[in-house]
Order: C-alpha cells, then structure tokens, then sequence
C-alpha cells in the first residue's frame, strides 16, 4: 500500500505515540524524541524504532532480532514486514518478551 507523505506522516506519529504510551505502562523505559522512539532496557540494550518518510516505513532495530522495515496494510492498521511479512506489532512483542521475560502486548 502506497500512503501519500502527509498521511504516512500522521500514521507514523500516531503509532510511535501509542508504542511509547504502552511501553512506559509496561514499565520500559521509552523516550519519543520526533520521529525516534527507544525503548532501553535495564541491560543497556535498546530498541529503536523510528519512521522513516522517504520509503514510507517504520523501522526496528532490535536487540533480539536486528534490524527490520515494515510497510502500513489496511491504512495504518498494520504494519508488514518488507522482508517475509511479519506483523511489527507480534515482532515487536516478542522480541521484548525474549529480552526481558515481560508479556507486553502491543
């Protein structure tokens, strides 16, 4: 799916927002600054996920998994992977289940 720039933008916002709203109710630590959030753990590994608006993708880059780029399906609702297809969101949650032992659900 091809978002025009302005609406991937509002996508992008949105979902970093909500990311760092759950992640600080699990307890990470999660910091938005603009287009970036990471989440640290208490090991000092991080997980950086940002938008990237040129290619209209959310990036990841994990600690678990390494580094992914994931394309909107169904205007926002979900986020594929460009690589195979995985769902950002199931990624995303278990790679901090596996790096921490949390259940956290995004």
């Amino acid at each position: 799916m091809s978002l025009d720039e302005s609406r991937f933008a509002a996508l992008a916002a949105q979902l970093l927002s909500r990311l760092s709203d759950l992640a600080e109710e699990a307890g990470l630590d999660a910091d938005l600054q603009g287009n970036v959030l990471t989440l640290e753990l208490e090991d000092g590994r991080q997980f950086v996920i940002n938008s990237h608006a040129p290619l209209r993708q959310i990036w990841l880059s994990s600690p678990v998994s390494g580094a992914s780029h994931y394309e909107a399906v169904a205007e926002g609702v979900a986020w594929r992977s460009t690589r195979g297809g995985a769902d950002f969101f199931e990624t995303l949650s278990a790679d901090i289940k596996k790096a921490t032992g949390l259940p956290v659900a995004f």
